[in-house]
C-alpha cells in the first residue's frame, strides 16, 4: 500500500522564512497601532505633551470627529528649532534621561507619540522657545526640512488626515459623533487632572472658528478648592454639592479627591475617574477598590460617582506597563486598595445621616402641578405663632376632636414641647401619615422619613457592629468538601485564604490543584461550597478582589434587620418618632437604606412656598 503524501498548503510558501530588519516607516506604523488607537488617543498624547511643557492654557480643535483635523495649541515652553527633527525621532524625549525608568514625574516619557502620529498622518509642528519660531512637517514618515514660521510663543501641533498612511485602520473608526465624544471624554479627564490649567475644546468641522463644545477656565485656590470647582464645571453642580472631600494617607500613599454620597449613584460606571500621580488611568485594582468601598451601600445595579487621586513616590508605582500608559502597577497593591476602601468608608461614615440633595429635587419635581395657564402669584406675610394660635381658636369647635390620625397632634402643643428639637438636623416629629411616614419640622423646612427603611438601616448597622466585635462564627463541616480547580485558580484563591478565613470560610490545599473547604460561615446555614468558590474566582478574575462571602453574610444580616425593624403600618407615638430621628442623626449611613435608596427627604421651606406661589 503506497504511503500517503504529506498535505501541502498551496497558499503557504514552503521555503524557510527569512529574518529581516523592518524599515523605520514600518516600525513607526506598528508603534502607532499601539499608541494611537483612534483620534482620541492622538488628542491624549498631544495634550499631555502640552501639559508637560508647562502650559497654562490648552486649546484643542478637531474636525469630523478628529479624522481630518486635530490641532492642539498651548502656551508652554516650546521646542527649539534645532530640536524639532529630534522630537520626531523614535524614543527621543526631554522627560527622562533613561537612567531610572521608575522616577517619572511627567505624563509622557516613551518618546513614541510624535513619530507615531507622523507615520500614520500628516503632522505639522510649529513652535517657539527662544528666538524665532520654526516649523516642521512630516507625512507618512517622510520628514521635510525645518522652516521659519510666525508664532508668538508656545507650540501648535496640527495633525491632518489621521491614518491616511494606514487606510485599513479607517474602517475601524466609529461615527464622527462617537469619535468627538471620545475626544471630549479625554480632554475632560485631563482637565480634572490639571484644574489650574485652562482648557478649550472646539469643533471646526464646518470651517472657520467653529463652536466651543467644552470650556474650563483655570481654577484658583488650593488643590481641593480648585478641584472642586473643576469637577463642578465638568460633572455638574449636583455632583459637587453631594460629593465628600477625601483626604487619607497610608504607608507613603495619599488619597485625595471627591466621592459622592451613596444616594447620588449612577446606573452605570460612567462617573468614576481615577488618577495616579496625576495621570488618568483605568485600573482594575482601583476600580475594584472603589466598588468595594461602596459595597454595603449600593445595590449591584447602581454605581458610585467619584474622582480620586492616588499620589506617591514614583518608585512605588510602575507606569511603564502599557504603551498608552493607561495601566499602572503598584509595588504593594494591597496598600493601595486598602487606602481607597478605608479612606472612602471613613468619609461616608463621617457624612452620618446625610442624603443627597437630588432626592429633594426629585420630590419637588414630582409634586409640581401641571401648568394649565399663567401661574398665579400670591404675596402674603408668614403669620406669627400667636396669630396661628388665635386662628386655631377661632376655627370650628370640632377641629380638635376630628377622628383622623393627624388629629392626634396639636401643632401648637407639639411646637411648645419640641421647640429645641427643630434646631437639630432632622428636626422634631410633628405627625405620622399612612402609618409609615414621619413628618418632622426643621428650622427652615420639613423632613419626610420612611420609618421602616430608616429603622432597618439602624438595626443593620448594629448587627454589623456586633459582628465586627465578635467576628464571624464559622461551622466546621463533618466531611470537608473537595473542589477541583485549575492550578492557576488554586494559586489565586490561596492568596486570599487568610481574608476568607476572617469571614468564616476556611480553605486549604488538598493536593494537586484541588482545595478542601473545611469551614463555612455559620450564619449562611447550608452552603454549596463549590458554587461559592466559583463565584469568588469569577470576581477575582474580574476585579482582583472578591466580596462574595461578605455579600452573602451581609445579605443575611439585611434580612434579619428587615424582620427586626419597625413595620410599615405601625402607629408610633411622638416620643418614639423623635427617638428614631435622634438615633438616625447619631448613626452613620442612616441616610440610605441597605440598597442605597434614601431613608428621608428634606424639603426647604422656600422650595415648598415656591410650589404654592408664595414668592
Amino acid at each position: 500500500m503506497p504511503e500517503p503524501k504529506p498535505h501541502i498548503d498551496p497558499f503557504r510558501d514552503q521555503s524557510r522564512p527569512v529574518i529581516r530588519q523592518l524599515d523605520d516607516a514600518a516600525i513607526n506604523r506598528i508603534a502607532a497601532g499601539e499608541v494611537v488607537e483612534r483620534p482620541a488617543s492622538a488628542v491624549k498624547e498631544l495634550v499631555e505633551n502640552a501639559l508637560d511643557a508647562g502650559a497654562g492654557r490648552v486649546e484643542v480643535s478637531y474636525a469630523d470627529g478628529g479624522k481630518t483635523l486635530i490641532r492642539v495649541t498651548d502656551d508652554g515652553c516650546g521646542i527649539a528649532a534645532g530640536d524639532l527633527p529630534l522630537a520626531l525621532s523614535r524614543h527621543a524625549t526631554s522627560k527622562i534621561d533613561g537612567t531610572d525608568l521608575l522616577d517619572i514625574h511627567t505624563f509622557g516619557f516613551r518618546g513614541e507619540a510624535l513619530p507615531s502620529l507622523g507615520a500614520v498622518g500628516r503632522l505639522t509642528i510649529t513652535s517657539r522657545a527662544e528666538g524665532d519660531a520654526a516649523m516642521i512637517r512630516v507625512s507618512g514618515g517622510v520628514m521635510d526640512p525645518v522652516k521659519p514660521a510666525a508664532l508668538s510663543g508656545g507650540t501648535v501641533v496640527e495633525l491632518r488626515d489621521l491614518f491616511h498612511a494606514t487606510p485599513a485602520r479607517l474602517k475601524f473608526m466609529r461615527t464622527d459623533r462617537a469619535e468627538a465624544q471620545a475626544i471630549s471624554d479625554v480632554v475632560k479627564r485631563l482637565a480634572m487632572a490639571e484644574p489650574h490649567v485652562g482648557f478649550t475644546l472646539r469643533d471646526v468641522s464646518g470651517g472657520g472658528e467653529g463652536r466651543v463644545t467644552f470650556r474650563a477656565d483655570p481654577e484658583s485656590g488650593d488643590m481641593f478648592d480648585a478641584l472642586h470647582g473643576r469637577l463642578a464645571s465638568i460633572l455638574g453642580r449636583e455632583f459637587s454639592e453631594n460629593a465628600l472631600r477625601i483626604d487619607a494617607e497610608r504607608d507613603g500613599l495619599r488619597l485625595t479627591g471627591y466621592a459622592a454620597l451613596p444616594t447620588y449613584s449612577r446606573g452605570a460606571a460612567v462617573a468614576q475617574f481615577l488618577f495616579v500621580n496625576g495621570r488618568p488611568v483605568k485600573d482594575k485594582l482601583l476600580t475594584g477598590a472603589l466598588r468595594a468601598a461602596y459595597f454595603d451601600f449600593l445595590s449591584r445595579d447602581r454605581h458610585p460617582a467619584a474622582a480620586l487621586f492616588v499620589s506617591c513616590d514614583p518608585h512605588l508605582v510602575d507606569v511603564n506597563v502599557h504603551p498608552a500608559k493607561s495601566e499602572v502597577r503598584f509595588r504593594d497593591p494591597g496598600v493601595a486598595r486598602g487606602l481607597i476602601v478605608s479612606g472612602l468608608r471613613h468619609a461616608l461614615a463621617n457624612a452620618g445621616h446625610r442624603a443627597s440633595t437630588t432626592v429633594a429635587g426629585a420630590t419637588l419635581g414630582a409634586m409640581q402641578p401641571e401648568q394649565t395657564g399663567p401661574a398665579r402669584v400670591y404675596q402674603m406675610d408668614r403669620p406669627s405663632p400667636g396669630a396661628i394660635h388665635a386662628g386655631y381658636q377661632a376655627q370650628t369647635p370640632g377641629f380638635a376632636e376630628m377622628g383622623t390620625p393627624s388629629a392626634r397632634f396639636d401643632p401648637v402643643e407639639a411646637g411648645r414641647d419640641e421647640t429645641s428639637a427643630t434646631d437639630l438636623p432632622l428636626g422634631a416629629a410633628r405627625a405620622q401619615v399612612h402609618e409609615n411616614y414621619i413628618i418632622a419640622q426643621t428650622e427652615n423646612g420639613i423632613v419626610i422619613v420612611d420609618q421602616h427603611a430608616a429603622h432597618e438601616r439602624l438595626v443593620y448597622e448594629k448587627l454589623k457592629h456586633q459582628m465586627a466585635e465578635s467576628g464571624v462564627a464559622s461551622q466546621a463541616l463533618l466531611i470537608p468538601e473537595i473542589v477541583e480547580l485549575s492550578a492557576g485558580d488554586t494559586a489565586r484563591l490561596m492568596e486570599f485564604a487568610e481574608d476568607l478565613a476572617l469571614l468564616g470560610l476556611v480553605i486549604e490545599p488538598f493536593g494537586g490543584s484541588a482545595i478542601a473547604v473545611r469551614e463555612t460561615p455559620a450564619i449562611l446555614g447550608e452552603v454549596n461550597a463549590a458554587a461559592m468558590i466559583g463565584d469568588i474566582l469569577d470576581e477575582l478574575a474580574d476585579l482582583g478582589d472578591s466580596q462574595t462571602v461578605q455579600a452573602r453574610i451581609e445579605a443575611v444580616l439585611s434580612r434579619v434587620a428587615c424582620h427586626g425593624s419597625i413595620r410599615s403600618g405601625r402607629w408610633m407615638r411622638a416620643e418614639e418618632m423623635n427617638a428614631l430621628l435622634r438615633e438616625m442623626e447619631a448613626t452613620p449611613h442612616s441616610g440610605q437604606c441597605n440598597h442605597g435608596r434614601p431613608t428621608y427627604v428634606e424639603l426647604k421651606l422656600a422650595d415648598i412656598e415656591r410650589l404654592f406661589g408664595r414668592t
